[in-house]
């Protein structure tokens, strides 16, 4: 019997609408997203990608300000993403801005959690290329 833990999945279903419409699931949901290549009824490929990377370490921040015991009221995530002049044209370098807002929440406890989320816990911005930078920023109110 191996002692190494079962090996974890995502396996998704991307269905073509049209155009550069696509409908992307989690095979076995009924729950989808719009990824619009057009930018007209969806975010593009590139923008969903963010929009993972934001909600990802989002998801950590929220978790570990709660276990510190000054939960989040409000969090609102904002990345931008530079992109190469050539094709493709592939991310290379991230910001992602950070407005928190919740009572008693210190800033350096906040600048923490964000950091432990960006560098450490984030699964999305470890599948990224690890020499791209990822920069955050964090405006507390």
């Amino acid at each position: 019997m191996s002692d190494e833990a079962p090996r974890k999945f995502n396996h998704v279903v991307v269905r073509w609408d049209g155009d550069n419409r696509f409908d992307g699931l989690r095979l076995g949901s009924e729950k989808s997203i719009r990824i619009d290549a057009d930018a007209v009824t969806g975010p593009g490929p590139v923008d969903t990608l963010l929009c993972a990377l934001a909600a990802c370490t989002a998801v950590d921040v929220v978790e570990i300000m709660k276990k510190r015991r000054t939960p989040v009221q409000g969090l609102t995530v904002e990345v931008v993403g530079d992109r190469a002049r050539a094709t493709p044209a592939r991310l290379t370098k991230i910001h992602i801005t950070y407005k928190m807002r919740g009572a008693g929440i210190e800033r350096p406890h906040a600048e923490r959690a964000i950091n432990l989320a960006v560098n450490r816990y984030c699964s999305v911005r470890d599948s990224l290329d690890k020499e791209m930078p990822v920069e955050w920023s964090l405006e507390l109110s």
